[in-house]
C-alpha cells in the first residue's frame, strides 16, 4: 500500500480526537465549524483548554451527526483559533489545518468520540519548480481576492507549489473523493499538474 509507506514505520505516535466530517481539511486551511453534538463540544473545550489539537477526516462511511461514521485513514490535525458561543447550544469554532495525519489504529469511546492512534506526516518541501505554476498561483491569487483574503490564513505562500495547491484543492470545485486524493498525494508537483490540468480544462486559465 503506497499510501502507507508515504508515512515512516519509526514515526512518533500520539493519541488525539478524531472528528469525522464531509469536507477535507488541508494543511493551511481555515474551516469554520458549528458544533453542537456534545462529545464534540467536550472535545472542543478539551482542546482549548489545553492548547491541542484533532484530528479531521473526511467521513468514509457513515454521517457526522448521530453514531460513530468510519473515517478515511488520512486526514488532517487541526487547531482551534478562535471559538465563540453566540447562541446557547452552539460552539462556533474556526479551525486552522496543520500537519496531515494517518490513522493507525482507533477506538469510540463511552461518550461515543473516536480516539486515534496517528501518526503525523512531515511538510513537503517548498522548493522545487512545478509545470504550471505561476498560471496556478496567478489564477489563485485573483481567487483569494473575489472569495474575500479573511478566509485564508496568513501567511499567503503565493511562492510554495504545495501551498498553492493545497489551496486550489480546497477552493475549487471537486468531488470530497478527488479532494481526499489530493491531501494523500506527497509530491506537490503532482498535485499541481493535476490541478493545472483541471484549470486548463475548465477554461479557467
Amino acid at each position: 500500500m503506497l499510501l502507507l509507506n508515504l508515512f515512516s514505520a519509526g514515526r512518533k505516535r500520539e493519541l488525539v480526537p478524531i472528528f469525522p466530517l464531509q469536507t477535507v481539511l488541508y494543511p493551511g486551511a481555515m474551516l469554520p465549524l458549528r458544533i453542537f453534538e456534545v462529545r464534540y463540544m467536550d472535545m472542543a473545550k478539551a482542546c482549548l483548554k489545553d492548547g491541542s489539537g484533532f484530528g479531521i477526516c473526511l467521513i468514509r462511511q457513515g454521517h457526522e451527526v448521530g453514531a460513530a461514521a468510519l473515517p478515511e485513514r488520512i486526514g488532517c490535525l487541526a487547531r482551534i483559533e478562535h471559538a465563540d458561543m453566540e447562541e446557547l447550544g452552539i460552539l462556533k469554532v474556526r479551525a486552522l489545518g496543520l500537519e496531515r495525519l494517518r490513522i493507525v489504529s482507533s477506538e469510540v469511546n463511552r461518550q461515543g468520540l473516536i480516539i486515534g492512534e496517528i501518526e503525523k506526516h512531515e511538510a513537503e518541501s517548498t522548493s522545487g519548480a512545478a509545470p504550471g505554476f505561476d498560471a496556478c498561483s496567478e489564477f489563485l491569487a485573483k481567487a483569494i481576492t473575489a472569495i474575500g483574503p479573511e478566509r485564508f490564513a496568513q501567511p499567503y505562500g503565493f511562492g510554495d507549489p504545495s501551498w498553492v495547491s493545497f489551496r486550489l484543492a480546497e477552493i475549487l470545485p471537486l468531488r470530497n473523493d478527488v479532494k481526499q486524493k489530493l491531501l494523500e498525494l506527497t509530491d506537490a508537483a503532482l498535485r499541481l499538474a493535476i490541478l493545472h490540468r483541471f484549470l486548463k480544462t475548465r477554461k479557467l486559465i
